[in-house]
């Protein structure tokens, strides 16, 4: 095998909790001392990339090159990123990820993702998803030439497991969670294939942290007040969170200049929000965990401790929005936008419009809504 080709930046691998380090060079998985989440590391000392260098480049997450772990020329990419930011109201946008490669923000960590494990060597991928992640491993995994499997919860609508089919993954239906969805896999997966489910191997933050460029980027080199994320596994909103620190260190913002980040969770699955509400570190699995938005049933995240973090952090917070306000705002924000909104957006949605009411969303701020995916896939 010739040595892989990585970025010149990349300086290493860390530990989000107990700082080991872990060489770049070969397929890493979780910390081998504390088995926890692994962090991406650049010297951005060493790169010169100023907004105005970005006009002329493709509209897609590789723009921002200099701050990923390998060169465009090297990615397995399906144009992804550089997604919409749509006015909606007086001082609100809607992020509409929905424009992604297989309809959502999965395909930004996938495609960073799958690029990493070729050029290390992998043979096969594999990850339980709750629908979204599915679709974008699978496509990615195609367009890669490498062979896919994937575990989802049985009763996720059946669009999900249509996709992954005609991508030509193998899936397999499994009883319960997201959670049970990972443990089948572990036990019954393919052993030759390399683990890409959410925070097991470190660059699919690295794709999902471009939303916070492109943030910054749209915003002509502001930082918006608000963003609110709806949040399952937390990749999007850690990945965001690391953003704006190294958009710091590039001099293209203020040192310690970040949006307040609000959680959005469902009412019947909320780790995140429990923990950061109890003033915890750390969250605890959530039993019993029902929603009609999938993305959002995760019901053990192995990020929840850095999302609490870039809550905290932030002076953000975390929400929980019930089914029925879910529904009700899903259909408000695509009537009113035109955008194909998802039910993780409607929850953000209906986050934005109890936040305005309690104040915590003040007059005059910039607010942004991460609408994450289609709502085609969910309508059976």
């Amino acid at each position: 095998m010739t040595a892989p080709r990585l970025a010149p930046q990349l300086t290493g691998l860390r530990c989000f909790a107990c700082g080991q380090s872990h060489d770049p060079r070969t397929l890493q998985s979780l910390c081998t001392h504390c088995g926890l989440p692994l962090r991406v590391d650049y010297d951005l000392s060493a790169v010169q990339l100023w907004l105005t260098d970005l006009a002329d480049r493709p509209p897609t997450l590789w723009r921002y090159r200099e701050v990923l772990p390998l060169h465009d020329t090297d990615a397995v990419s399906l144009a992804e990123g550089f997604t919409p930011l749509l006015p909606v109201g007086d001082g609100v946008w809607v992020k509409d990820e929905a424009r992604n490669p297989t309809g959502s923000f999965k395909a930004r960590g996938m495609a960073v993702a799958v690029s990493m494990a070729k050029q290390l060597g992998a043979r096969g991928l594999s990850a339980p998803s709750a629908g979204n992640a599915a679709g974008a491993l699978a496509a990615y995994g195609a367009r890669a030439g490498m062979p896919v499997t994937v575990a989802m919860p049985q009763d996720t609508p059946t669009a999900f497991f249509d996709e992954c089919e005609l991508y030509g993954a193998t899936i397999h239906r499994v009883a319960g969670t997201i959670a049970d969805a990972g443990k089948f896999l572990r036990e019954h997966g393919p052993k030759d294939a390399f683990d890409i489910s959410t925070l097991r191997e470190p660059y699919r933050i690295e794709g999902k942290k471009t939303m916070g460029y492109e943030l910054v980027e749209q915003f002509a080199g502001e930082v918006p007040d608000v963003v609110l994320y709806p949040t399952g596994g937390g990749t999007g909103l850690v990945g965001m969170w690391k953003a704006f620190k190294e958009m710091a260190q590039l001099g293209w913002i203020a040192p310690g200049i970040c949006p307040r980040f609000v959680s959005v969770q469902a009412a019947g699955c909320a780790p995140v929000a429990k923990a950061f509400h109890a003033g915890q570190e750390r969250t605890v699995p959530w039993p019993d965990p029902h929603t009609a938005a999938y993305g959002l049933r995760v019901p053990s995240p192995l990020g929840g401790f850095l999302c609490v973090q870039a809550l905290r952090e932030s002076h953000g917070t975390a929400i929980t929005i019930d089914e029925d306000d879910m529904q009700r705002a899903t259909r408000d924000l695509a009537v009113r936008s035109g955008i194909d909104v998802c039910p993780e957006g409607g929850a953000a949605w209906a986050a934005w419009e109890r936040l305005r009411e309690n104040g915590f969303i003040r007059d005059g701020e910039r607010v942004v809504v991460f609408n994450t995916g289609t709502g085609l896939k969910y309508r059976e």
